[in-house]
């Protein structure tokens, strides 16, 4: 059996917001828009992985008090994003600090053998990135 991955989902509390981040800062291409009834799901993903998608939404599958709940969490960013490999981390740092970005973690060497920093998206989301290995 072949397992990929396909999709992953981001909560954000602010759709729009969660764009900017995600294409103009973080320059992924902008997939796919569908909003209906006060509820948004933006596709988004890099060129180079066409076959992978992370959809942004602020649409919760339950009542009003699992949305109060998710909005909590991501108040405290309580919630994990996603994790990017970058071809040069210091320069998508830069890029980060330049648009504003919360830096959580500045690139560092870590123990187990990779090179990594974090961010927070303007949700609250983490968002560890790491240097891509060397082809």
């Amino acid at each position: 059996m072949k397992l990929t991955l396909s999709t992953c989902f981001i909560q954000v509390h602010d759709p729009e917001l969660a764009l900017a981040f995600y294409r103009d800062t973080l320059g992924l291409e902008l997939r796919n828009n569908v909003a209906r009834e006060g509820f948004h799901w933006i596709t988004v993903g890099s060129p180079s992985q066409p076959d992978i998608s992370i959809v942004l939404t602020n649409y919760v599958n339950g009542g009003p008090d699992d949305g109060d709940a998710i909005a909590a969490l991501l108040a405290k960013g309580a919630i994990n994003g996603v994790h990017f490999h970058s071809d040069d981390l210091d320069g998508t740092f830069e890029k980060l600090r330049e648009a504003g970005a919360e830096i959580v973690q500045e690139p560092a060497d870590q123990p187990w053998g990779t090179r990594d920093g974090a961010v927070r998206d303007p949700s609250g989301n983490l968002v560890r990135i790491d240097q891509a290995p060397a082809a």
